[in-house]
């Protein structure tokens, strides 16, 4: 496929500065992405409701105010993006991927949404996700599954896996997630881009469905953005913020001497050489700035998933009761649908049904769990005496994009990032270009609380060496954009 545009590869930022320069308008950038969706959309089924006409009308607005002399523009003025469909965008599908919720339609805009409208970004449409936000695969039996932009046959990973598929393609410059477990980090992995997981607190979840309403299931779900390029990371957590000093300057941090903890692997599944290879590269390329690389290994990592639901458990008030949001409060009725998952043309996901049966696991086992607890809290303090003012390598996921349905064999994989949710650590996900098959790898950059300045930093460290970069997937006859 021959390159699209140039526009299709240059960070928001940039887009902004474009638009108020008059190199480009804002009306060529979003008919630009929408053509680009409508191109790859029907093999990805990642964009899953579009506002095309009123994205046009509002591309239009901003180069009207550009035309009439205003100069007081907002950061992201005539900027095009996309939503994870789990936020509320006003006028837009709301259903979180269950047949519980079809039909619903958000009223208004979720803080997030809001505040990126006020910056002057242009919402393009929603994107799809995992059923309830609760798996990580995108397939839900509203819309489907999500397909990887570089492999149509593999994961686009989830539940922001619409979003990361949409990024990774080109066909949007950034876009809008939210990780409980991994669900910023694990699609923008699969698909070669940039993703935060912010500190706890800095930016608001409300207004997604399903949100916790305590500070316990606060301190779990983390709402960050999906990018092309890792200029834009910074900002847009400012952005979603609402202050700029929600996050530090990235640029006052300084490499030469910072202590990198190198963590091979989480002590269960070995990851996959491919991810052995762009970790030593990430390690050498901060070593020859001055980085003190460590390798070191954690023992409790081995016990992540427990770890983290151990916190899930401790929130569970927070997600409220998992199976009446299905729509089947009794256990008993969800039995039924195992014969026919929405897999197989049914109404629920197989993840869903599962993770219905079983989500009061915890409550059978309240001593294992307030021990889980003490060991995490243990563990928490024994990273953030290690890293200091440093920063902790670790693959994002043992693998590169898995085949469709794959993960449900291997359901712990996913523990490579939940680890951190359980910590409630800042992370930033770093693509490291692609494997021999032409698959996006990637790792994963851990700082303590507050500190999500340090990770962007080493982050853009990696972009500056020339070893961290988004890879368009037409340039290396991606499947499913050529």
């Amino acid at each position: 496929m021959p390159d699209p545009s140039p526009w299709l590869r240059r960070a928001a930022v940039d887009l902004a500065e474009g638009v108020r320069t008059g190199a480009v308008t804002s009306r060529a950038l979003v008919d630009l992405h929408l053509a680009h969706i409508d191109r790859v959309n029907p093999r990805l089924r990642a964009l899953v409701a579009d506002r095309a006409d009123a994205a046009r009308a509002e591309a239009d607005a901003a180069d009207a105010a550009i035309a009439a002399g205003q100069t007081d523009l907002p950061p992201l003025h005539g900027v095009p993006c996309t939503i994870k469909e789990s936020f509320a965008v006003q006028g837009m599908p709301w259903t979180s991927g269950t047949m519980a919720r079809k039909g619903v339609v958000a009223d208004e805009d979720a803080p997030t949404v809001a505040a990126l409208r006020a910056a002057g970004a242009i919402v393009m449409g929603v994107s799809n996700t995992s059923e309830l936000c609760m798996w990580m695969e995108s397939f839900n039996p509203i819309y489907g599954r999500t397909g990887n932009p570089y492999d149509a046959t593999r994961t686009a990973g989830g539940s922001s896996g619409g979003e990361g598929s949409l990024v990774g393609a080109g066909a949007s410059p950034f876009g809008l997630g939210a990780d409980v477990g991994g669900s910023i980090r694990m699609p923008a992995f699969f698909n070669g881009v940039w993703g935060h997981k912010p500190s706890p607190g800095i930016v608001p979840n409300a207004g997604q469905y399903p949100v916790p309403d305590t500070p316990e299931g606060h301190a779990l779900l983390a709402t960050g953005p999906l990018t092309r390029h890792v200029d834009d990371l910074a900002p847009l957590v400012r952005i979603l913020a609402g202050r700029q000093d929600a996050v530090g300057d990235p640029s006052t941090v300084s490499i030469d001497g910072m202590v990198v903890l190198d963590v091979p692997d989480n002590g269960i599944v070995r990851p996959h050489a491919s991810l052995v290879r762009a970790r030593a590269r990430a390690a050498d390329a901060l070593r020859d700035r001055g980085a003190m690389v460590v390798t070191r290994r954690f023992h409790a990592f081995k016990q992540s998933f427990d770890l983290w639901a151990a916190e899930m458990d401790r929130a569970q008030d927070a997600h409220g009761d998992f199976r009446a949001k299905l729509g089947h409060p009794h256990r008993r009725s969800l039995l039924p649908h195992l014969v026919r998952p929405a897999e197989r043309g049914g109404e629920i996901s197989l993840p869903a049904i599962l993770l219905g049966l079983f989500e009061d696991v915890g409550a059978w086992l309240p001593g294992r769990t307030q021990r889980m607890l003490a060991a995490g809290e243990a563990l928490r303090t024994e990273l953030l005496d290690a890293m200091g003012d440093g920063v902790l390598i670790l693959p994002t996921y043992p693998e590169p994009a898995p085949h469709h349905a794959a993960p449900l064999r291997k359901p712990l994989h996913w523990t490579y990032t939940a680890l951190f949710n359980a910590m409630k650590l800042p992370v930033t996900q770093v693509p490291m270009g692609l494997d021999t098959r032409g698959l996006p790898v990637g790792l994963q950059i851990v700082g303590p609380p507050g500190a999500d300045h340090r990770t962007l930093a080493v982050g853009k460290a990696l972009s500056d060496a020339g070893v961290a970069r988004w890879v368009p997937p037409w340039e290396v006859g991606g499947t499913a954009v050529c």
